[in-house]
């Protein structure tokens, strides 16, 4: 989703892109790493690869989510540094355990995962910083949706053209953000350089209930969505109660509204579906 959106933002821009599936490179091998990065001779390295299987990697996943989001970005931001290139990695809100209560989560909050994936990708985190020390960004992001993969607005549409109600969580709260948004704001935060962690999250929060709402109204369907809690729809891995990310850097992307976002969302799929 997040690649095929950074993908063509790059093209845009004017950039020579390399762009390569899971098919194309294991990023877990690092001979075959080290040989892909050389062989393109890159300037800026982005990596929007990941194992997103929040509740798997609490169980069969476990292996594949430390490979995956904790050991491999290591083995690319290594091979982004010997190519003389910057790299921009992508993390998450669920570094953080969700319990700040005094406003959105900075760069500068302590990280305490509570989830396997969590603890992956931070891990992830760290191996960059230490592989590549003076060239890479990290750019911690939440709550991705987007038209070239599935995502939350999709389930919440297939759902309520099946169903005449919905019972969705209201009582995790963060930032949905329109993935062609953020990968216009990886190539900011590669062409400034900006050196460490940054937070690049959609402008406004909301819960999963009101995106779900937001969503389905605007849509125009009319099944009706009630509040749940998060007791009341468990799930295997635990998810930050409050993840709204805000960065503390002046020089960091700023995005729009998640609900224009949204919009161009549903702009975008209702075109699509009226091609198809």
């Amino acid at each position: 989703m997040l690649g095929v959106d950074a993908r063509a933002a790059a093209l845009a821009a004017g950039h020579e892109v390399v762009a390569l599936t899971r098919a194309d490179l294991d990023l877990t091998d690092l001979t075959a790493v080290e040989s892909a990065v050389a062989g393109a001779a890159p300037e800026i390295v982005i990596n929007c690869a990941a194992y997103t299987k929040v509740d798997d990697a609490e169980t069969d996943g476990r292996d594949a989510a430390h490979l995956t989001n904790g050991v491999a970005p290591g083995y690319l931001a290594g091979a982004a540094a010997m190519a003389g290139a910057w790299i921009v990695h992508v993390s998450t809100d669920y570094v953080f355990d969700g319990a700040k209560t005094t406003g959105p989560y900075l760069e500068s909050d302590a990280t305490a995962p509570q989830s396997v994936y969590g603890a992956s990708k931070l891990e992830g985190e760290l191996a960059i910083a230490q592989a590549a020390p003076l060239s890479h960004t990290i750019v911690r992001s939440s709550w991705l949706f987007g038209n070239h993969g599935a995502c939350f607005p999709a389930t919440m549409l297939r759902l309520a053209s099946t169903h005449d109600s919905l019972s969705v969580v209201d009582d995790q709260r963060g930032c949905p953000t329109f993935t062609p948004d953020l990968a216009t704001a990886l190539l900011a935060v590669a062409s400034q350089q900006l050196l460490g962690v940054v937070h690049v999250a959609a402008g406004g929060d909301c819960s999963w209930y009101e995106f779900a709402r937001e969503t389905i109204t605007r849509a125009g369907l009319g099944a009706v969505v009630t509040p749940c809690t998060t007791a009341e729809f468990p799930r295997p891995a635990p998810r930050p109660a409050y993840s709204v990310l805000r960065s503390g850097r002046g020089e960091a992307p700023v995005l729009r509204d998640w609900r224009e976002g949204l919009l161009e969302y549903l702009e975008v799929r209702n075109s699509t579906e009226v091609q198809a």
